[in-house]
């Protein structure tokens, strides 16, 4: 009888064992450093009642702070979580009404969820990685200086990056990658009349960094 009382306090204690071995082998990193968007970006043109043919826009590059936090959920494989401090993006007019100059500024909200697999093993001071996943890009805070009323659509999109971590002690690194957004983008200004275009702006980022663990 007394074993019997004992066993689902034993066997509760195993279960509890068991499910704490992996939260062991578990670790989180944190990761903080500058970030460089170069847009590469594209349009359909700009269209609109008393636009000039040949009308468009050019997005320039950005430059702000990212912040990432990783989860591992295997040896190899982790989740991050991407998220930095909004940038503020830029568009000037070109081609037949490249005389108005600067025409747009707006900021972009952007976290992105990526699934990263890094190869050798933990306890190495190099470590390549490569990620996937999706991004999700909101803009805020548009402004023109012409007065416009601008709207620019969210957007969804891929994501992807290659990486390196470069361990200096078990705790503490530098990390460095290069990425690759999918967002686009429906511009809508309203002013005597519509003018539209759809802005591709196919982001190339570049980082580096220092990265915290435990």
């Amino acid at each position: 009888m007394q074993s019997k009382l004992h066993t689902p306090a034993l066997v509760a204690a195993a279960v509890l064992g068991l499910a704490q071995l992996p939260a062991l082998a578990q670790s989180h990193t944190f990761k903080v450093g500058p970030i460089r968007y170069d847009t590469n970006s594209r349009t359909n043109g700009v269209t609109g009642i008393g636009i000039p043919p040949g009308a468009d826009a050019k997005v320039g590059d950005a430059t702000t702070v990212v912040l990432t936090y990783e989860y591992e959920i295997k040896p190899n494989v982790g989740v991050e979580f991407v998220l930095g401090i909004p940038p503020t993006i830029k568009a000037k007019a070109t081609g037949s009404v490249a005389f108005l100059g600067e025409v747009l500024s707006a900021k972009n909200v952007s976290p992105t969820v990526l699934f990263n697999y890094h190869f050798g093993s933990r306890g190495d001071t190099f470590r390549p990685y490569i990620g996937l996943g999706m991004n999700y890009t909101k803009f805020t805070d548009v402004k023109t200086p012409y007065g416009w009323d601008v709207k620019m659509s969210d957007s969804v999109g891929f994501a992807g990056q290659i990486g390196a971590d470069y361990a200096l002690s078990p705790s503490l690194g530098l990390y460095a990658s290069v990425g690759k957004v999918d967002t686009k983008s429906k511009l809508v200004a309203v002013s005597g009349a519509v003018i539209q275009s759809t802005i591709d702006f196919r982001p190339m980022t570049y980082s580096v960094g220092v990265s915290f663990r435990y």
